[in-house]
């Protein structure tokens, strides 16, 4: 599956959780997703501005800390809303191929333990016919 096969079919299956999904499907949907925000938040800093890194004083203390403000990020927010439910059927339906549920998903809440499961269960091959399906499907072109 190339990568425009892939980002269809997830796209096609925007919020479809159950069946299987190849490794390949899902990384070229991480990986469309990605280059989505990062253009995104590209153009967001052009239209907006970047982040503004500022010297705050304390409360009254004498100290001060930094703190960044980042105007705009509207597109950014709407291109993270618009491809939050496609991923998480993705991911779910690439659990589904190893075997198990999608609710899994639910490790990516632990931080760094959690993502590293995960990661390790996504770069798994297919496993043979199981509750969940024959195997992945084959993409729409």
């Amino acid at each position: 599956m190339d990568f425009k096969a892939a980002v269809r079919t997830c796209l096609g299956k925007y919020a479809t959780f159950t069946g299987r999904a190849g490794r390949e499907e899902f990384w070229w949907f991480v990986l469309f997703n990605l280059i989505a925000r990062v253009v995104a938040r590209v153009i967001d800093t052009i239209l907006f501005g970047g982040p503004v890194i500022v010297m705050e004083r304390g409360m009254g203390h004498g100290y001060g800390y930094w703190a960044a403000y980042s105007p705009g990020g509207l597109l950014s927010g709407i291109v993270v809303l618009a491809l939050i439910l496609p991923q998480l059927a993705v991911g779910a339906r690439r659990l589904h191929d190893s075997g198990r549920s999608g609710w899994w998903q639910l490790l990516a809440l632990i931080p760094v333990i959690g993502w590293l499961v995960l990661i390790y269960w996504f770069v798994q091959p297919s496993a043979g016919p199981n509750r969940f399906g024959e195997g992945p499907e084959p993409a729409v072109a």
